[in-house]
């Protein structure tokens, strides 16, 4: 199964291991939660697929990798206690609590969120000396004398024994413990996560013509050779603070994340190219629904590979530009929470009384973000709205003491100062939705009816924002190519020439 898969899988498995009865006892016994256990290429995604779960299903995420854990450590150390038997006294040996158990109640108690996944990542890489008391964790959920707590789900992670000499290959009665999940790379899903992470263009596009490259592993003359989904997120960063910095970016710089002598002269020359057909086409220009002759003229003829990163870098343009719409969309519905307790405190308040209530709304916000991060359950995309939401409260403290001597002119204060914001928004909006239209319109000119159209609608589709936005703001030229296009449609057409056939 590829990583969407799998995710989709944990998060069925961990709603039902979480769900209870009518007397609040979890429906599956804790002997019956049977951990799952990911076996899959490194940097594939499975670590964040955990933390996309935990955000989700809005429980809380304690992560270990298991390899740097030795006995002690996973167990607790052990110390002298008294005991009384029958009359008289011992010294007994136990345990302090295991560090992977206290994270859980650290993060329970800072947090205040009771249920939870336990994430064990390169479970089979444990030390010898911690390998013999695995099996009784797997079962039980216990470190030592210590039990996981109750409302906690544990899943495992590893890698394949090719990929790593560290790997210890369980038995089958450890196995017989787990449910198992092997994950395959699939370039297709890991796009759909890269459009959400804003990965660089140039290397989505170049893996859409060389999509054997997303994931390589073989032998070479000089030793083990490498690309991994990893390794293409990490360079992204880097490409990125390399342009922002205006620095050349060589093929030094790509070896150091793609490991394979071939494939970084290919995406090095690609990156060059990529950067060439940005100039020449004037993104802009064609954007601003004024491409040049020569552009249209020279899209026509181009070769596909051509055609195909053209295309790409459009969308990767305003794709980006409708996520920013739909993000200030977010903020500013989050927001109106604030300013309607404002609003109905407001009259009566003096202009200080409201700067104080505005410090209460943003500190009880922070706690929020606080508590969402400590428990690893907060999206990137949720924790930029709670900070502008934060921004804009402490911002306007001192505004309103300035400006303002009421409660009732501290809110009018206020509301203008969000009517801009939403008035700006409208604006961008517009903008986006003339970029979409010019971007339909330039298609339709230089592709014609070329598989450019297909894509087109297709990836706008599949983006989350930009099904969003559309689904918000409407697009013309989307929605008349989506009936021309629509699969569905094309469907029930086939079923009725099957009917009509007799078969």
């Amino acid at each position: 199964m590829n990583i969407k898969q799998a995710k989709e899988y944990i998060k069925d498995s961990v709603n039902l291991y979480l769900k209870k009865n009518e007397f609040g006892e979890y429906r599956v016994p804790v002997v019956r939660q049977r951990p799952i256990f990911m076996v899959g290429a490194p940097g594939i995604g499975k670590t964040a697929i955990m933390e996309q779960i935990a955000q989700e299903l809005g429980v809380a995420l304690v992560s270990y990798s298991m390899t740097h854990h030795t006995r002690q450590s996973a167990l607790g150390l052990p110390f002298i206690t008294q005991k009384t038997y029958g009359g008289q006294e011992y010294q007994v040996s136990e345990y302090t609590m295991s560090e992977i158990i206290a994270s859980i109640y650290d993060t329970m108690e800072e947090s205040g969120i009771r249920e939870g996944i336990l994430f064990l990542d390169e479970i089979n890489c444990v030390s010898e000396t911690l390998a013999p008391s695995m099996l009784q964790f797997l079962q039980y959920k216990v470190f030592g004398r210590h039990q996981v707590p109750e409302g906690w789900v544990i899943v495992t992670a590893g890698n394949p024994p090719e990929y790593n000499k560290s790997v210890r290959e369980f038995d089958v009665v450890t196995m017989d413990r787990l449910k198992v999940l092997e994950v395959e790379p699939d370039l297709r899903i890991w796009k759909e996560y890269a459009r959400e992470k804003s990965l660089h263009p140039a290397i989505t596009n170049f893996l859409d013509l060389k999509k054997e490259y997303f994931y390589c592993m073989e032998m070479t003359t000089k030793g083990r050779s490498y690309v991994t989904a990893r390794g293409w997120e990490d360079l992204s960063q880097m490409l990125l603070l390399y342009e922002e910095e205006e620095m050349v970016v060589e093929e030094e710089l790509v070896g150091q994340y793609i490991r394979n002598d071939r494939i970084v002269k290919e995406f090095t020359a690609y990156y060059d190219l990529y950067n060439k057909y940005k100039k020449d086409y004037q993104i802009n220009d064609i954007l601003e629904g004024m491409p040049s002759v020569q552009a249209i003229a020279r899209a026509k003829q181009a070769p596909f590979d051509e055609r195909l990163s053209l295309l790409g870098m459009l969308l990767d343009r305003v794709l980006a530009d409708m996520k920013d719409v739909m993000e200030k969309a977010a903020y500013l519905t989050d927001l109106l929470v604030p300013l309607k307790v404002i609003k109905s405190k407001s009259e009566g308040m003096k202009a200080e009384q409201v700067v104080d209530l505005l410090g209460e709304l943003a500190e009880g916000k922070n706690k929020q973000l606080h508590n969402l991060q400590t428990a690893n359950s907060l999206s990137d995309a949720d924790r930029k709205k709670f900070m502008k939401v934060i921004h804009f409260l402490a911002d306007q403290q001192r505004a309103v003491l300035m400006e303002c001597a009421t409660g009732m002119e501290a809110f009018a204060f206020l509301k203008g100062k969000y009517d801009a914001e939403v008035e700006l928004m409208k604006r961008k909006t517009e903008w986006v939705k003339s970029e979409l239209e010019a971007l339909f319109a330039f298609v339709e000119e230089a592709f014609d009816q070329g598989n450019e159209m297909l894509i087109l609608v297709t990836e706008l589709t599949v983006d989350r924002a930009g099904a969003q936005f559309i689904a918000t703001f409407g697009c013309e030229g989307y929605k008349r190519h989506n009936k021309e296009l629509m699969l569905s449609e094309r469907s029930e057409d086939i079923k009725a020439q099957i009917a009509e056939l007799g078969l």
